[in-house]
């Protein structure tokens, strides 16, 4: 019976062996298996999956054969292993083991969206809906509704987020990704108020940051920034009318066909600093950090008026008589080219392509001629004197386009 025994457990020894052995052929075996891809591919990775769907989901489709083993090998050896949410790019001669190695490290597909300064909410709604990796769900909500699901109920959400490239993986919501442009816009605003110059005419960082939309709106020249947020500061510290044009534009909405008369110009609408004292009640657009720099450390002068050369840069005057002088020069002989804003240039080496996640443009608050502009009435009189669109003595001609 010894013996017996003793050869029964030798057999069962050299079967175990075996059978471990094969095992871990197999389980070798499927690991180094090329993934049944002819050609580059994305693998979606939803949230709330975990390995075992994924490899019978791969096997169902074909990508890959034996999950049962590919599952018992992860039950094993990689238990407790995240599944990251997202996609995963699958090449030719991939194996199952880079894969796994792939989503060991979380190794996800990312996308880029630039939500740009100067853009209004609308234009950052569009951008957002119109990329196709990020969930949508705030299709058909009020702009308000939208802030309620951010958390953030009862703030307006103009210039309420900052323009910036953001990287995510398909699956994020447009929520989540405005839920960080929002905390981004908080603690660039937050760090550039700490560091703001004294005796600035604001009661709180929102001020400054009305302040910084107006900036962005009237120049794209980054050395003029501080010289607009000046004029504009000192204005506001001798009690005169701001007089921008952008405050125009955005109050008139979608109204706005890309130009503006004096009549515009003598509308009230809460926006219209042509009307109202101060600043606007809310920012008219997303500001990047330049441009709250500039609202909070503007830059030293006298000047009080500044008037569009046509190349997207300004003339700064401090009386009326030069201003007047510099739009007889600069905007009844306007030049055949003539710009408001600075052409817009490619990053050095980039491909000369268009930007898919950039919507149509937005002529409701596309960039002003500046609030120096001629229009075709008599400029409205304050009791100060006013950014005026043209000399005086002479009659001013519609806006161009």
């Amino acid at each position: 019976m010894r013996r017996k025994f003793l050869l029964l457990l030798e057999m069962g020894l050299i079967i175990a062996g075996l059978a471990l052995g094969w095992s871990a052929w197999k389980v070798h075996s499927v690991l180094e298996q090329p993934l049944h891809v002819e050609q580059e591919r994305m693998l979606d990775v939803p949230n709330g999956t975990n390995p075992n769907r994924m490899f019978y989901r791969m096997e169902k489709e074909g990508l890959l054969d034996d999950a049962f083993w590919l599952r018992l090998y992860w039950r094993f050896n990689m238990a407790g292993t995240p599944l990251h949410t997202g996609e995963y790019r699958l090449t030719p001669g991939m194996t199952v083991e880079q894969l796994f190695d792939a989503w060991r490290r979380g190794d996800v597909v990312q996308y880029t969206i630039t939500l740009v300064e100067g853009w209004n909410f609308r234009q950052v709604r569009a951008a957002v809906a119109r990329h196709e990796k990020i969930k949508q769900t705030i299709d058909g909500l009020s702009d308000s509704e939208v802030m309620d699901k951010l958390g953030h109920t009862g703030v307006f959400p103009e210039g309420r987020f900052f323009p910036d490239t953001y990287r995510f993986v398909r699956g994020m919501s447009d929520v989540e990704l405005l839920q960080q442009a929002y905390m981004r816009l908080e603690e660039v605003l937050a760090k550039e108020w700490a560091q703001r110059v004294t005796d600035l005419p604001y009661r709180d960082p929102y001020q400054a940051l009305i302040m910084a939309s107006l900036v962005e709106k009237e120049t794209g020249i980054p050395q003029e920034r501080g010289q607009i947020a000046g004029v504009f500061v000192r204005r506001l510290r001798l009690g005169m009318m701001l007089q921008t044009d952008p405050t125009v534009i955005y109050g008139m909405g979608e109204r706005y066909n890309g130009r503006i008369t004096r009549a515009d110009l003598r509308e009230p609408t809460p926006y219209n600093t042509y009307t109202i004292s101060g600043l606007p009640p809310t920012p008219i657009a997303m500001v990047g950090r330049e441009a709250i720099h500039a609202a909070l450390n503007p830059a030293n002068g006298t000047s009080l008026y500044f008037v569009a050369r046509g190349d997207g840069s300004h003339v700064f005057s401090d009386d009326l008589d030069d201003h007047n002088s510099a739009v007889r020069e600069y905007q009844l002989k306007r030049r055949t080219d003539y710009r408001s804003s600075p052409a817009p240039q490619a990053p050095a080496g980039a491909p000369e392509q268009s930007a898919p996640d950039q919507p149509p443009a937005d002529n409701s608050v596309a960039p002003s001629e500046s609030s120096e502009q001629p229009a075709t009435e008599p400029a409205p009189q304050s009791q100060t004197p006013a950014i005026e669109s043209a000399p005086a003595e002479a009659p001013a001609p519609d806006q161009p386009n």
